[in-house]
């Protein structure tokens, strides 16, 4: 998936030479050129679906066709570029819609867990991360349930951090005061006659 100031019209193209797969969201003023327009449900937020070519003729027109789709939501218009013409439109407005949630995922896991940036960008390491985040989480999760019987909100994390900070600053004190405590012991017993 890509943003849409990210690719031009000639990348569709390319893209589709190397049977590589995309669901790109388009600007609403992209030049349209229908081949072939398909039926749309009544009762379904998709509004258009068709083959097309993106661009202006003999300007920057995409020479391969792909997929148009264009759905409202909550009052917002869509309108989706893509190579998967076996998928049906309602699919497609689904498999956008996924990308948004994905980085809603990630916003929310850089501003909660605290994660600024990926340690890996190997699958395997990715994947170590996203799952260590995800176990976090669901940690946190049950504290809240367990112990303030509601769901994970920010105020409860903060809070938890700062308990785990204080918690662990005590116990470092404390290991401190033993540590003097057996050092003054120790040179007590040697100064012992």
């Amino acid at each position: 998936m890509f943003l849409i100031a990210a690719i031009s019209h000639n990348n569709f193209d390319a893209l589709q030479s190397e049977g590589k797969h995309f669901v790109c969201r388009i600007k609403t003023n992209t030049m349209k050129t229908s081949l072939e327009t398909y039926p749309v449900s009544a009762n379904s937020p998709v509004f258009y679906d068709a083959k097309v070519l993106l661009g202006q003729q003999g300007i920057n027109q995409t020479e391969k066709p792909l997929r148009l789709v264009g759905y409202k939501i909550a009052g917002k218009v869509y309108w989706v570029a893509t190579d998967r013409f076996e998928l049906t439109a309602e699919q497609i407005a689904h498999i956008y819609k996924l990308r948004w949630d994905i980085e809603t995922f990630f916003a929310w896991w850089k501003r909660h867990l605290k994660v600024y940036h990926l340690i890996s960008r190997s699958k395997h390491g990715l994947m170590i991360q996203i799952l260590s985040g995800l176990i976090t989480y669901l940690l946190l999760a049950i504290y809240c349930h367990e112990q303030h019987g509601e769901p994970v909100s920010i105020s409860r994390v903060r809070q938890l951090r700062n308990k785990i900070l204080n918690e662990s600053r005590e116990a470092e004190a404390q290991d401190l005061q033993n540590e003097q405590y057996c050092n003054n012991s120790a040179q007590s017993i040697h100064a012992s006659p």
